[in-house]
């Protein structure tokens, strides 16, 4: 757990980071260490809960450019989904769903990487869908940014209005996430104290470094932080199993 622990603040201060600078990222990043130092059920909540923290924080600084409509066109279909995601989190035994969350995660960041090419999500239907992988992804892996970057994409959806409606649906979703299983994380006071320590820290630095930092540098780096992460989520519970 020690040596573990070493790496949560990492990954909550780089998702932090990512998410400052480019408007997503945070759970998809920091996810796979929380998962690692909390366990599969408890990581999740913890992520979803700091999710929260940022994407109201960011919020805050960009709220005017939310598309309401479409933030709650998203918004919807995740909020049914959940309670489908919660159910597979409390049911599936914490080695497998390690796994699953690993390979998730992995599955997550392939869509992201191949997101300029792709054209998945489009109207009305597309938006469901959308948001209905997302909300089920968040709850049971706390990734469930990747599938609104798609979408986003998809739709050549403006960057910056895209940027403050997700926010705005961030925060309904790991909300409803947090409620679908049952609120605060069970977690060592500790690791609380060091994951909204880094989360400040996080946050603060972004602030800084948005206006200075090459964002396809911040990018790949974050990429290959998360992957690291989900890669031993795997392997972790490939030997537990």
């Amino acid at each position: 757990m020690t040596s573990e622990l070493l790496f949560l603040p990492l990954g909550v201060m780089a998702g932090a980071l990512t998410q400052r600078v480019t408007g997503v990222g945070f759970a998809l990043v920091s996810a796979p260490l929380l998962v690692l130092v909390a366990g599969p059920f408890e990581g999740v909540v913890l992520s979803n809960l700091l999710g929260l923290t940022v994407s109201v924080v960011v919020f805050l600084a960009h709220w005017r450019d939310t598309e309401w409509k479409k933030g709650l066109l998203l918004a919807i279909p995740a909020l049914i989904a959940i309670p489908f995601g919660a159910w597979v989190a409390r049911n599936v035994p914490p080695a497998p769903l390690m796994v699953i969350i690993g390979l998730l995660v992995i599955l997550a960041l392939g869509a992201v990487l191949l997101s300029e090419r792709a054209r998945v999500f489009r109207g009305p239907g597309g938006a469901v869908a959308a948001g209905a992988s997302s909300g089920f992804m968040n709850v049971t892996a706390g990734v469930g940014g990747p599938a609104i970057v798609l979408y986003a994409v998809s739709t050549a959806w403006e960057h910056r209005k895209f940027v403050a409606t997700f926010q705005f649906y961030s925060i309904f979703t790991n909300l409803a996430s947090l409620v679908a299983k049952g609120g605060l994380p069970h977690v060592a006071p500790v690791e609380l104290v060091v994951s909204f320590g880094a989360l400040a820290v996080g946050l603060v630095g972004g602030e800084l470094l948005a206006r200075h930092v090459d964002h396809e540098l911040a990018r790949r780096l974050a990429v290959g932080l998360a992957l690291a992460g989900a890669v031993f989520t795997v392997v972790k519970g490939l030997l537990a199993w």
